[in-house]
């Protein structure tokens, strides 16, 4: 989001693999924004290793970031942190996916609401989602409804973005731009 590129109501979603580099792209644009920066995470601490990784981003991220940990009701975080000359960055839309569908949660419902938030926020906001559906097909029931869902949300996301990025490789390719 350079200067010339600022727009309140822009919501920007960053797709890509695993180890891409979509996170730090994602971090990096918000960073340029030059407005507050609120950091929505959606993963949960469920054993030592994704400890570690939170850790770790936490620290990369530095003191700038003010840090808010929700698990599924994120429309309600974006709600109550959107305002102008801030920018806010959910990371990760599959994380968040996994905790609805893992929770039992209404998935639809949990989406629409997150749509309707996004069209209303009063300044940037930043999306990060994996793209699973180019790998393998999961050789279990869960694991593709788990795909489809994953590729329907990102579709419903892109539609509603002014922005789309592809990153591979640390590199973005832009798919849609405002």
């Amino acid at each position: 989001m350079s200067a010339d590129t600022k727009n309140q109501s822009q919501i920007t979603l960053i797709l890509g693999g695993t180890r891409s580099g979509k996170s730090r792209f994602a971090q990096k644009l918000a960073e340029e924004s030059g407005y507050k920066l609120v950091y929505i995470a959606t993963a949960q601490a469920l054993d030592d290793e994704m400890a570690e990784r939170i850790d770790r981003h936490r620290e990369d991220r530095g003191p700038q970031w003010q840090t808010v940990e929700e698990s599924t009701d994120i429309a309600a975080v974006i709600a109550m942190h959107s305002a102008p000359q801030v920018t806010l960055l959910i990371d990760c839309l599959t994380l968040w996916l996994s905790n609805l569908m893992l929770g039992k949660k209404d998935m639809e419902a949990a989406q629409e609401q997150l749509v309707d938030i996004l069209k209303k926020a009063r300044g940037p906001v930043i999306l990060v989602s994996n793209e699973v559906g180019s790998g393998i097909v999961p050789d279990s029931a869960l694991g593709r409804e788990f795909r489809d869902e994953a590729g329907r949300l990102n579709q419903r996301i892109a539609a509603a973005a002014t922005d789309v990025a592809l990153i591979t490789a640390g590199l973005p390719l832009w798919l849609k731009r405002r």
